[in-house]
Protein backbone atom coordinates (compact mmCIF):
# COMPACT_ATOMS: atom_id res chain seq x y z
CA UNK A 1 0.00 0.00 0.00
CA UNK A 2 1.72 3.17 -0.94
CA UNK A 3 1.45 6.95 0.55
CA UNK A 4 -1.84 7.83 -1.92
CA UNK A 5 -3.45 4.54 -0.76
CA UNK A 6 -3.19 4.79 2.83
CA UNK A 7 -4.16 8.60 2.93
CA UNK A 8 -7.10 7.21 1.38
CA UNK A 9 -7.93 4.55 3.73
CA UNK A 10 -7.75 7.47 6.10
CA UNK A 11 -9.61 9.99 5.13
CA UNK A 12 -12.76 7.35 3.97
CA UNK A 13 -12.24 5.87 8.06
CA UNK A 14 -12.29 10.07 8.96
CA UNK A 15 -15.19 10.72 6.95
CA UNK A 16 -17.59 7.73 7.11
CA UNK A 17 -17.17 8.68 10.94
CA UNK A 18 -17.78 11.73 10.53
CA UNK A 19 -21.21 11.36 8.53
CA UNK A 20 -22.38 8.31 10.95
CA UNK A 21 -21.78 10.29 14.14
CA UNK A 22 -23.85 13.11 12.31
CA UNK A 23 -26.91 9.89 12.01
CA UNK A 24 -26.06 8.73 15.22
CA UNK A 25 -27.02 12.13 16.94
CA UNK A 26 -29.72 12.71 14.36
CA UNK A 27 -31.12 9.25 15.64
CA UNK A 28 -31.52 7.33 12.21
CA UNK A 29 -31.35 3.65 11.95
CA UNK A 30 -28.76 1.56 10.79
CA UNK A 31 -29.43 2.16 6.94
CA UNK A 32 -29.43 5.85 7.72
CA UNK A 33 -25.69 5.64 9.37
CA UNK A 34 -24.65 3.33 6.72
CA UNK A 35 -26.02 5.96 4.00
CA UNK A 36 -24.42 8.97 5.55
CA UNK A 37 -21.43 7.15 6.64
CA UNK A 38 -21.32 6.26 2.62
CA UNK A 39 -22.04 9.41 1.41
CA UNK A 40 -19.96 11.52 3.71
CA UNK A 41 -16.68 9.15 2.52
CA UNK A 42 -17.26 8.96 -0.99
CA UNK A 43 -19.63 11.51 -2.18
CA UNK A 44 -16.81 14.13 -2.89
CA UNK A 45 -14.80 11.99 -5.00
CA UNK A 46 -17.72 11.21 -7.39
CA UNK A 47 -18.54 14.08 -7.65
CA UNK A 48 -14.75 14.74 -8.53
CA UNK A 49 -14.90 11.76 -11.10
CA UNK A 50 -18.17 13.27 -12.89
CA UNK A 51 -16.43 16.33 -13.62
CA UNK A 52 -13.35 15.35 -14.50
CA UNK A 53 -14.98 12.55 -17.14
CA UNK A 54 -14.11 9.77 -15.44
CA UNK A 55 -17.13 7.42 -15.31
CA UNK A 56 -18.39 5.08 -13.84
CA UNK A 57 -16.00 6.93 -11.15
CA UNK A 58 -13.47 4.99 -8.78
CA UNK A 59 -15.64 4.42 -5.76
CA UNK A 60 -17.77 2.33 -7.83
CA UNK A 61 -14.71 0.46 -9.96
CA UNK A 62 -13.21 -0.30 -6.80
CA UNK A 63 -15.56 -1.38 -3.92
CA UNK A 64 -12.62 -1.47 -1.45
CA UNK A 65 -13.36 2.25 -0.50
CA UNK A 66 -17.01 1.14 -0.50
CA UNK A 67 -16.75 -1.75 1.68
CA UNK A 68 -14.81 0.23 3.98
CA UNK A 69 -16.91 3.04 4.40
CA UNK A 70 -19.85 0.73 5.06
CA UNK A 71 -18.03 -1.25 7.35
CA UNK A 72 -16.87 2.15 9.92
CA UNK A 73 -20.49 3.33 9.40
CA UNK A 74 -21.70 -0.04 11.21
CA UNK A 75 -19.14 0.23 14.02
CA UNK A 76 -21.33 3.34 15.15
CA UNK A 77 -24.02 1.56 15.04
CA UNK A 78 -23.28 -0.54 18.12
CA UNK A 79 -23.59 0.32 22.09
CA UNK A 80 -20.25 0.46 22.82
CA UNK A 81 -18.57 2.34 20.19
CA UNK A 82 -22.16 4.59 20.24
CA UNK A 83 -22.31 5.18 24.12
CA UNK A 84 -19.13 7.56 23.58
CA UNK A 85 -22.21 9.90 21.03
CA UNK A 86 -22.21 12.40 23.11
CA UNK A 87 -19.26 13.75 22.45
CA UNK A 88 -19.37 13.69 18.99
CA UNK A 89 -19.01 17.48 18.79
CA UNK A 90 -15.50 16.82 19.81
CA UNK A 91 -14.70 13.45 17.33
CA UNK A 92 -17.33 15.22 14.58
CA UNK A 93 -14.78 17.98 14.40
CA UNK A 94 -11.17 15.97 14.44
CA UNK A 95 -12.84 13.29 12.14
CA UNK A 96 -14.26 15.37 9.63
CA UNK A 97 -10.80 17.79 9.79
CA UNK A 98 -8.76 14.67 9.03
CA UNK A 99 -11.00 14.27 5.72
CA UNK A 100 -11.19 17.40 4.85
CA UNK A 101 -7.20 17.48 4.64
CA UNK A 102 -6.66 14.01 3.18
CA UNK A 103 -9.35 14.19 0.47
CA UNK A 104 -8.49 17.79 -0.36
CA UNK A 105 -4.65 16.71 -1.44
CA UNK A 106 -6.37 13.57 -3.26
CA UNK A 107 -8.33 15.88 -5.42
CA UNK A 108 -5.16 18.11 -6.34
CA UNK A 109 -4.06 15.11 -6.93
CA UNK A 110 -6.30 14.29 -9.50
CA UNK A 111 -6.59 17.50 -10.86
CA UNK A 112 -2.50 17.93 -11.42
CA UNK A 113 -2.68 15.47 -13.37
CA UNK A 114 -4.29 17.91 -16.58
CA UNK A 115 -1.16 20.44 -15.38
CA UNK A 116 -3.58 22.79 -14.29
CA UNK A 117 -3.32 24.50 -11.42
CA UNK A 118 -6.64 26.18 -10.84
CA UNK A 119 -8.38 22.90 -11.91
CA UNK A 120 -6.15 20.85 -9.17
CA UNK A 121 -7.14 23.55 -6.65
CA UNK A 122 -11.12 23.54 -7.47
CA UNK A 123 -11.30 20.06 -7.63
CA UNK A 124 -9.15 19.46 -4.92
CA UNK A 125 -11.87 21.52 -2.68
CA UNK A 126 -15.03 19.86 -4.07
CA UNK A 127 -13.33 16.55 -3.44
CA UNK A 128 -12.83 17.60 0.28
CA UNK A 129 -16.14 19.47 1.10
CA UNK A 130 -18.30 17.90 -1.10
CA UNK A 131 -19.05 14.79 0.76
CA UNK A 132 -19.26 17.09 3.70
CA UNK A 133 -22.20 18.82 1.78
CA UNK A 134 -24.07 16.01 0.88
CA UNK A 135 -24.43 15.08 4.61
CA UNK A 136 -25.53 17.82 5.94
CA UNK A 137 -28.19 18.38 3.74
CA UNK A 138 -29.34 14.84 3.92
CA UNK A 139 -30.14 15.70 7.58
CA UNK A 140 -31.53 18.87 6.90
CA UNK A 141 -28.59 20.96 8.65
CA UNK A 142 -26.96 24.07 6.71
CA UNK A 143 -23.68 22.97 5.17
CA UNK A 144 -20.80 23.70 7.08
CA UNK A 145 -18.92 25.61 4.33
CA UNK A 146 -21.95 28.06 4.36
CA UNK A 147 -21.49 28.74 8.13
CA UNK A 148 -18.48 26.68 10.04
CA UNK A 149 -15.06 28.36 11.21
CA UNK A 150 -12.98 28.43 7.81
CA UNK A 151 -14.02 25.21 6.48
CA UNK A 152 -13.86 25.87 2.82
CA UNK A 153 -11.20 28.44 2.86
CA UNK A 154 -8.95 26.21 4.70
CA UNK A 155 -9.28 23.54 1.50
CA UNK A 156 -8.60 26.26 -1.00
CA UNK A 157 -5.75 27.31 0.61
CA UNK A 158 -4.28 23.75 1.69
CA UNK A 159 -5.54 22.82 -2.01
CA UNK A 160 -3.48 26.26 -3.77
CA UNK A 161 -0.82 25.51 -1.52
CA UNK A 162 -0.36 21.65 -2.71
CA UNK A 163 -0.81 22.61 -6.12
CA UNK A 164 1.89 25.46 -5.99
CA UNK A 165 4.37 22.86 -4.31
CA UNK A 166 3.41 19.98 -6.48
CA UNK A 167 7.20 20.59 -8.32
CA UNK A 168 8.61 19.38 -5.02
CA UNK A 169 7.28 15.97 -5.28
CA UNK A 170 3.63 14.15 -4.88
CA UNK A 171 4.25 13.42 -1.52
CA UNK A 172 5.85 16.34 -0.04
CA UNK A 173 3.16 18.75 -1.60
CA UNK A 174 0.30 16.30 -0.60
CA UNK A 175 2.28 15.90 3.13
CA UNK A 176 2.40 19.75 3.20
CA UNK A 177 -1.44 20.64 1.74
CA UNK A 178 -3.08 18.32 3.92
CA UNK A 179 -0.69 19.46 6.86
CA UNK A 180 -1.96 23.19 6.25
CA UNK A 181 -5.72 22.06 5.89
CA UNK A 182 -6.12 20.17 9.21
CA UNK A 183 -3.79 23.15 11.12
CA UNK A 184 -6.16 25.99 9.89
CA UNK A 185 -9.01 23.67 10.66
CA UNK A 186 -7.80 23.36 14.29
CA UNK A 187 -7.21 26.73 14.47
CA UNK A 188 -10.15 28.27 13.49
CA UNK A 189 -12.22 26.25 15.23
CA UNK A 190 -9.93 26.68 18.75
CA UNK A 191 -10.03 30.80 18.12
CA UNK A 192 -13.12 31.17 16.39
CA UNK A 193 -11.86 32.35 12.70
CA UNK A 194 -15.40 33.23 10.58
CA UNK A 195 -15.78 35.21 7.25
CA UNK A 196 -17.64 37.91 7.62
CA UNK A 197 -21.54 38.36 7.80
CA UNK A 198 -23.89 40.51 6.98
CA UNK A 199 -25.34 41.69 10.17
CA UNK A 200 -29.39 42.09 10.72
Amino acid sequence: MDFVQVLEVIGTVAFAVSGALMAVRKKLDIFGIVMLGFTTALGGGIIRDVLLGVIPPMAFRNPFYALLAVATSILMFFPLIRKYAARAEKYLLIMDTIGLAVFTVIGVRAGMMYDNIFLAVFVGTLTGVGGGVLRDLFVNEKPYIFVKHFYACASIVGALLAAVCWPLGEIPAMAIGASTVFILRILAARFHWSLPKIKQ
